[in-house]
């Protein structure tokens, strides 16, 4: 799928329009009778997720061209039998709450990070000394909080993989930018992970992260670059000895191009701060469902802004850092699956004790009835390293109570552990986070050696996991 300013303006426009017809129901999930739905709702999104996991890699030409059709098909089965058996009303009002208060929005500023980053272009060259690399790895994972993890992976995978290309071994370099930038560096905002937009959406504060999982992103991601420093020191003098490899990208002075992309950034930043600050009280109601100012506002400036980055980036910036629609149309028909097909699990969820998930609600709580902060962060982390970690964050943060107030304040360290879980452990598999795949794919394209699916799981096995053990004896224990 080529780039084309044209059509992507007119489909700016038709969302724009879209936000300022649609409405949003006041109630999701609450309509329907989760205490006596059985497990057999949960079919569908564990289908949806288990395709997603096993697709690309034992299926991927059928899957390349089908897999919007695949979600289509799991969102039916569960749309068609809730309508037919708790009626169309009930079935309309839990699927629109979900389409458009949370979907919409989150597409819309994944789309808008995903557009306007890909105006921004790092020209040029350095060479891949150990130094160097772990430079790339901090200002890529600081980057990650700002334009997330896919915007950062986008820009700075690139640069990355030139200022290595003339080593013989450099496999460890992507590897661990997977681990940096495609993961733990997006843990400090809401805009780092789609997980933590998600919170951002249920009600939790913008900065509420930054603050409750600095020191958990400073640990986990410093054990990382200590481990890659090392370990990218050994290797690199191991080659002093060996015949050069000529360089491909002969190191070139590193300049940055679309600059005028930054300040679009800065303005989506704006724009939800704003939303999440200023309530004005102010809300109108269309057939009963009532739509809150400040938010439908803050999806159509964050349009409005991509829409300004595709007209003020130049083309060849675009064509250079290899920008297509193809990535944020796959995430975008996935995940309006994923977003039907966890409906009825989220009803389910509701009803705690009460409902067919009960045991999984029994072992993330104590015997005095408290939450267990470690196993929601082993529990969240585990799930979101097979499934989709934004998804996998939703789910435990409804079996936390979903009330994002009681969340942050008595319950903050169960939040801080499954938002640390859901963040940090995408980067346990290839499929645990977006930009994993897409780092991998762009990695092998341009000749590097990626481990298989399994090979890589033996690397975070044996850096990852150790890590994540420190870090819950430390903060969650």
């Amino acid at each position: 799928m080529n780039f084309d300013r044209k059509s992507a303006a007119m489909a700016l426009i038709a969302g724009i329009a879209a936000i300022l017809s649609l409405t949003v129901p006041a109630s999701a999930a609450e309509a329907l009778p989760g205490a006596t739905m059985s497990l057999w709702w949960a079919l569908p999104f564990a289908g949806i997720l288990l395709c997603i996991a096993t697709g690309p890699l034992l299926y991927p030409h059928f899957w390349e061209h089908h897999y919007g059709k695949i979600a289509l098909l799991w969102a039916a089965l569960v749309v068609l039998p809730m309508a037919v058996m708790f009626g169309i009303e009930a079935t309309a009002e839990a699927t629109l709450h979900t389409l458009l208060l949370e979907y919409v929005s989150f597409i819309i500023l994944l789309f808008a990070l995903f557009t306007i980053s890909g105006g921004i272009l790092v020209a040029g060259n350095i060479h891949g000394t150990p130094l160097t690399n772990v430079l790339l790895l901090v200002i890529g994972s600081l980057l990650a909080s700002v334009v997330g993890t896919t915007g950062a992976s986008m820009i700075m995978i690139r640069p990355m993989i030139r200022a290595n290309d003339n080593r013989r071994v450099n496999a460890h370099v992507i590897i661990f930018f997977i681990f940096l930038v495609s993961n733990i560096g997006g843990s400090l905002t809401p805009l780092g992970d789609p997980p933590l937009f998600i919170g951002f959406l249920r009600g939790v504060d913008f900065f509420w992260t930054t603050t409750h999982l600095f020191w958990e992103m400073l640990l986990a991601g410093g054990i990382v670059l200590a481990v890659f420093f090392v370990l990218d020191s050994y290797l690199h003098s191991l080659e002093g000895g060996l015949p050069k490899v000529k360089d491909p990208t002969p190191d070139k002075k590193v300049r940055l191009r679309g600059l005028a992309n930054v300040p679009l950034l800065v303005g989506v930043i704006v724009a939800i701060l704003i939303s999440g600050v200023w309530r004005p009280g102010v809300a109108f109601t269309v057939a009963g469902v009532s739509v809150e100012w400040q938010n439908l506002l803050r999806d159509i400036a964050i349009l409005a802004l991509a829409g300004v980055s595709l007209l003020v980036s130049r083309e060849e910036y675009r064509k250079a850092n290899g920008f297509n629609w193809a990535p944020i149309a796959e995430v975008a028909k996935l995940f309006f699956g994923i977003f039907i097909c966890i409906i009825p699990v989220i009803a389910i969820l509701r009803a705690g004790s009460d409902g067919a998930l009960a045991p999984l609600v029994s072992l993330v709580t104590g015997a005095d009835g408290q939450p267990n902060n470690l196993a929601y962060f082993w529990l969240t982390g585990i799930l979101s390293s097979l499934l989709d970690n934004a998804p996998t964050y939703l789910v435990f943060f409804e079996m936390a109570g979903g009330d994002p107030q009681h969340l942050m304040t008595e319950l903050a360290g169960t939040l801080a552990a499954i938002s640390a879980g859901a963040v940090f452990m995408g980067a346990n598999t290839y499929i645990g986070n977006a930009p994993n795949f897409m780092v991998y794919a762009i990695a092998r394209q341009s000749g590097v050696n990626m481990p298989s699916f399994f090979g890589y799981m033996l690397w975070s096995g044996v850096v990852l996991i150790p890590t994540f053990v420190i870090v819950g004896f430390v903060f969650f224990s």
